[in-house]
């Protein structure tokens, strides 16, 4: 390999230009010197610097070579450039191998451009197919560094040498270059091109190797996603990280080569898991491992501590496979390069947000919220530029939601994100060691700002229904957990709370309670530490904790978390409060369903005294508790008492807010029920058609609160008698929530429960036993066994079991006396 020493030389006013004035191939503030073998380097003139055949002189001026005397005979095969060693375990990846190669196979395109971010293996892949082509004594294998296009056109030049290309004059290296060119056009020998990490796609549009017929004899390397890369008949394979498989093989193999296969331990999967499977990540870890000799379960921990920084994880040590950076250094390679382009001065504080967020994605919408437009117009780059205490500062040119996505282009252009609007869930994506090198990097500089912004573009695309958008609602609850996990105490600022609230109200209802109890005791011991016991948002998030403790079958937690809430309510307000009386219903109301009535009489009592009592009734403020009331009563077995205030309830929601208002919905819907428990049920019938009819007008006839509403009037019409109004509507309930939900998503199966229910109360109770049983099964397994859905099904296969003994004649007695399955 010929030496050569990067040399500086000033340029002076009367240097001469360099020759048919171009612009210089090699930077203006270096030189190169080149001795081939036997030739000879020194001095400062640099235009008589090397002599010697086969030796170089580049610099910004002009360009010397000085050909062999005579003429020979080129000794084939020629090897130009440094193939990079393949790595000690290096995985031969059959599934993206599989890839190039049928994309090389495919009519046979000008190049092949392997395109990743950084750090997934590309190089090493072109690598492998390098050394294919030494082995199969391919007349030249050239390598070149092609992330600078004056690099490309000096190593065409320096092959034109070695391989005698006709026309190499050894005065321009972009004419040698060119002779270069047409020699891998015409010549019969074969050879294979590597240009590695491509940059510049514009720059090297005249400088790719020329279209052969036959296998492809160009392999390009890049971290971008760009056009330019693939016209002219190239074309891309895209390289993603190791499959898990691969990185547990790859540490597997490291470590065994090294004699530490006893630090291979079942921690393995998780730690390759938390390194995104990254091959540059797994390579510095295994070093890592090897040096300190530390398993992996307890390099895990440590990697799972967010005090710790990725080089001292990952420190430069551990390079064992010849990357040649750091691992932070490598993954933010481009970032640079993106902020300077267009739209200039927000790749940055883009890329910024993004690495607060979930690294499986979020929504490409949540970048067209005001508050993140008004982010990157704050931190684009120049807008907060110094000025003299004298000048007048010009206000910033605010940004648009075109260029917050050209932003974002960006960045999944040079390979740092992945944007993909297509995906209209998780269009926005992030590797997981780029995001936290983002974080100990990048995002330090813009403080509170980027996750108060990131916390308003999540809630301006929360939808109001989770029911009616489930799969959205996993996504942003995700995207909240990644954003408190990376942003600590600073999410609990007054500005980010609502998006903490937010993530608690979507988990109310019957089949999140299980993730409702885990989320809301998180939130509520953080809130207590980081805001006081009793604030407004813990308050609310302990009265959803309790909702979610009594579908679990909790009571006893959920009343004591309710009687703290009205504990607080009535010393800080009085007990006449709204809110006192409000935290007093739902207490009663608890009390009442865990049997505990005598507990419960008082405090409705109490209640019933401040909203009867003149001017109570009309009272706006106290309609959510007289609400309440109505349910109490009936609760108590008084469902007369409800009947009176839901009428009454129901006409001043009309008359002050409207029929289609959705709490006067709600009202009419309670009202319903409290007409079947007094034995009113055509009444209760008409009232929920009312109903149905509401939310067919609001949200369409196929929203999940009119399905929701269809459903109850299918039970209403079984509780008449009309079984067979009843099945029909529960089928096609059914039939809209599995096309809508899936078979086992709670709400189908709280569908297919109603349907078995009514097929065993019209007789068929063999074709309702065997749909309560895999109903059960399902509900077991999604909900879990202890849930009050799973309870109730078990509860209702038992009344149908024994209602077929009884039709078959057989003894009861045992049966009666067996004790209850719950």
């Amino acid at each position: 390999m010929t030496p050569s020493w990067p040399r500086k030389r000033r340029r002076t006013p009367d240097a001469p230009a360099v020759p048919g004035g171009e612009e210089p191939f090699l930077s203006a503030a270096s030189v190169r010197v080149r001795a081939a073998g036997g030739g000879v380097g020194a001095g400062r003139d640099i235009a008589n610097n090397a002599f010697g055949p086969g030796s170089q002189v580049f610099d910004q001026r002009q360009y010397h070579l000085y050909p062999h005397g005579e003429s020979s005979a080129v000794a084939w095969p020629v090897r130009i450039g440094r193939v990079p060693a393949l790595a000690s375990a290096f995985q031969p990846r059959a599934a993206v191998r599989e890839r190039i190669d049928a994309t090389m196979s495919a009519g046979s395109p000008a190049a092949l451009v392997l395109s990743g971010g950084g750090g997934v293996g590309k190089s090493q892949l072109a690598a492998s197919y390098a050394a294919e082509a030494v082995r199969e004594d391919t007349d030249l294998v050239l390598w070149i560094p092609a992330n600078d296009v004056h690099q490309v056109i000096a190593a065409y030049a320096h092959a034109a040498v070695f391989v005698d290309a006709p026309g190499t004059a050894g005065s321009r290296p972009d004419e040698d270059a060119r002779a270069f060119l047409s020699w891998l056009a015409t010549t019969s020998r074969s050879w294979f091109v590597v240009l590695d990490d491509v940059t510049d796609p514009a720059g090297m549009e005249p400088w790719w190797p020329p279209h052969r017929d036959g296998s492809v004899r160009t392999l390009a390397t890049t971290r971008l996603h760009d056009a330019r890369l693939t016209g002219a008949a190239r074309r891309r394979v895209d390289v993603d990280v190791y499959t898990p498989q691969e990185a547990r093989g790859y540490l597997a193999g490291r470590l065994h080569a090294d004699g530490c296969d006893h630090l291979l331990d079942e921690a393995a999967d998780d730690l390759a898991q938390e390194l995104g499977c990254l091959p540059l990540a797994l390579g510095h870890a295994a070093a890592y491992l090897i040096n300190q000799g530390t398993p992996c379960a307890v390099h895990l921990d440590r990697f799972r501590d967010s005090g710790r920084r990725l080089d001292q994880l990952l420190p430069p040590e551990g390079d064992t496979e010849g990357y040649g950076r750091r691992v932070a250094a490598g993954l933010l390679l481009s970032v640079d390069a993106a902020q300077r382009s267009e739209p200039r001065g927000l790749a940055k504080p883009a890329l910024a947000l993004v690495a607060l967020l979930d690294p499986a994605g979020h929504p490409h919408a949540a970048w067209e919220a005001g508050p993140v437009l008004a982010f990157l117009t704050h931190f684009r780059e120049g807008a907060h530029a110094r000025r003299r205490w004298w000048q007048r500062a010009t206000p910033p040119v605010p940004v648009t939601a075109e260029e917050a996505h050209a932003a974002l282009r960006t960045l999944h252009r040079y390979g740092l994100i992945t944007s993909d609007p297509r995906d209209e869930l998780r269009a926005v994506r992030c590797h997981a060691l780029t995001g936290r090198a983002v974080r100990e990097t990048v995002a330090e500089e813009y403080g509170i700002s980027v996750s108060a912004a990131a916390a308003h573009g999540l809630l301006a695309v929360w939808p109001e229904s989770d029911d009616a958008f489930p799969e959205m609602g996993v996504v942003l609850r995700a995207n909240t957990a990644a954003l408190a996990r990376h942003t600590g105490a600073g999410l609990w600022h007054p500005v980010s709370l609502p998006l903490l609230d937010q993530a608690g109200r979507s988990l109310m209802g019957f089949h999140h309670a299980a993730e409702s109890i885990a989320y809301h005791e998180w939130l509520i011991g953080r809130n207590e530490r980081h805001l006081e016991a009793d604030h407004t948002y813990t308050r609310a998030a302990r009265d959803r904790l309790a909702f979610s403790y009594r579908e679990m079958n909790r009571w006893q937690d959920a009343n004591a978390l309710m009687a703290r809430n009205l504990a607080y309510a009535e010393s800080a307000f009085g007990w006449e409060h709204p809110e006192a009386l409000t935290a007093a219903c739902f207490l009663a109301a608890s009390l009442r369903m865990s049997g505990l009535h005598e507990d419960a009489d008082p405090l409705e009592g109490k209640v019933l005294a401040v909203i009867e009592r003149p001017g109570g009734a009309s009272n706006s403020d106290f309609r959510f508790a007289r609400s309440l009331m109505a349910q109490c009563r009936a609760l108590a077995g008084r469902p007369e008492d409800g009947v009176a205030l839901g009428e009454e309830l129901l006409a001043e929601c009309e008359r002050s807010l409207g029929r289609d208002h959705p709490e006067t919905v709600l009202t009419r819907e309670l009202l319903a029920r409290n007409y079947a428990s007094t034995g009113r049920p055509e009444e209760a019938v008409a009232t929920q058609q009312q109903v149905v009819a509401s939310h067919r007008r609001i949200n369409g006839p196929e929203h999940p609160e009119t399905v929701a509403a269809r459903a109850d009037l299918a039970d209403l019409y079984r509780e008449v008698g009309r079984t067979d109004r009843a099945l029909d509507l529960q089928e096609e309930i059914v039939a809209i929530r599995e096309a809508t939900f899936g078979p086992e998503h709670p709400f189908t199966l709280e569908a297919r429960f109603a349907h078995a229910a009514t097929l065993g109360q019209s007789g068929r109770v063999e074709d309702a036993l065997a749909r309560l049983a895999d109903v059960l099964t399902a509900q077991e397994r999604v909900l879990g066994p202890a849930h009050a859905q799973a309870t109730l099904t078990r509860v209702l296969a038992r009344e149908f079991r024994l209602k077929a003994a009884n039709a078959l004649g057989q003894d009861l007695v045992d049966e009666l006396d067996a004790p209850a399955e719950d």
